[in-house]
């Protein structure tokens, strides 16, 4: 009876030890299927970051990160049902379902074509930005601000630029992101594909284990040797800037539709375009594109967008409002800072910018710089970005 009693004292008073802070990875088999590329990050919050195969990135609760931790520690199931029973007061056979349950979704997420680079296990997207990370989750970088022939640059800041990164350079930057814990990569610029090292430094990212994603105006991408190049060097995801007056933009849209990456479009609402908006999201809807873009070209027509993005969402897109689209005549950036509430929130928190010369913004168009990503160290850069994001 005293034993008994000693026991259940010991449950009711029982405090959970916090999951350690840090990476994680390892490369294993779950279950009966194939081996997978795993790296985890726990936040001093209990969040994590789960990289799938260096393509997909999971962003999980407490519960989801305490699985993830346990599957790469390759914690024997009757361990992990004990520690989760404890933590979160369930049965043994919640919690051995849960923990199946967990690794199906990884199975599922992995053997999914088109898979959107980011998933969100039971967190909102909005939630992240109200933590302290550890570490940015995405690092945009703006490998050159030219723009293609016949393209306006009247809004890439060009004099910001002392000089631009060689290739060796821009691999350090990728390095020193993913030893500071950064899972994501977004090359965008400027048009980035002007750059011939692009598929070189997307190899690179995939070698280190980093999801990466490209956003251009898609005109090199109607090259099939060039856009198979892309793919074949670990490319995860693509955003195509749409110019709807352009045959060559919308073969680009054709070209990718086919191909096993996820595809999102961003068009701008224009005095050029805005009579005819409906027939081009009707139409992006007949390509079965499934991830949307918007923005505006002036604050007037940015007020006529609400009734368009309904539109979209009738249509069954799912709309995107964090990517940093390149500077173009299109794209507006300082509009879009004012009236994209959710990009500020995560600028300087969720994700940093690098400019062409290596310097850190918090965001595309936030002129404060943070420091240069070659010449200072971590360390002086994240205070930087905390102190201009807190206070």
């Amino acid at each position: 009876m005293k034993a008994r009693i000693n026991t259940f004292i010991k449950n009711i008073l029982y405090t959970p030890k916090p999951l350690p802070v840090g990476n994680y990875q390892a490369i294993l088999k779950i279950d009966t299927g194939p081996s997978y590329r795993l790296h985890l990050r726990i936040e001093d919050h209990g969040l994590g970051t789960l990289i799938l195969n260096a393509s997909t990135i999971m962003h999980l609760n407490t519960t989801a990160a305490e699985f993830a931790y346990h599957l790469i520690k390759q914690t024997p199931v009757e361990t992990v049902v004990a520690e989760v029973m404890k933590r979160y007061r369930v049965t043994p056979e919640e919690a051995a379902q849960d923990f199946q349950d967990f690794k199906d979704r990884l199975e599922s997420l992995v053997s999914t074509p088109d898979l959107d680079p980011e998933t969100f296990l039971n967190i909102d997207r909005v939630d992240l930005h109200q933590h302290k990370m550890s570490a940015p989750l995405r690092l945009d970088c703006a490998l050159t601000y030219q723009v293609s022939e016949g393209s306006a640059s009247v809004y890439a800041p060009v004099d910001r630029v002392k000089q631009l990164l060689d290739t060796k350079e821009w691999k350090q930057i990728l390095k020193n992101a993913w030893d500071a814990g950064i899972p994501h990569i977004v090359f965008t610029g400027g048009e980035p594909t002007l750059r011939p090292d692009v598929p070189e430094l997307i190899t690179f990212a995939e070698e280190l284990g980093q999801v990466s994603g490209l956003i251009t105006d898609g005109t090199r991408l109607s090259e099939k040797d060039y856009l198979q190049q892309l793919l074949m060097a670990g490319l995860d995801h693509l955003m195509i800037v749409l110019n709807p007056q352009s045959e060559q933009s919308w073969e680009a849209v054709r070209d990718l539709i086919n191909e096993d990456i996820f595809l999102t479009v961003h068009l701008t609402l224009s005095n050029k375009n805005k009579n005819e908006f409906d027939k081009i999201l009707t139409k992006l809807n007949q390509f079965q594109i499934k991830s949307l873009s918007l923005s505006a070209e002036t604050l007037e027509l940015w007020k006529l967008l609400p009734q368009y993005t309904q539109k979209a969402v009738e249509l069954g897109f799912s709309l995107v409002w964090d990517l940093p689209v390149p500077y173009s005549a299109l794209n507006p950036i300082a509009l879009e800072l004012e009236s994209q509430n959710s990009t500020v929130d995560g600028a300087g928190a969720s994700w940093l910018y690098v400019e062409p010369d290596g310097d850190i913004l918090a965001g595309q168009g936030i002129p404060t710089v943070l420091g240069n990503f070659l010449t200072d160290s971590w360390q002086k850069i994240w205070t930087e970005a905390k102190l201009l994001k807190y206070g």
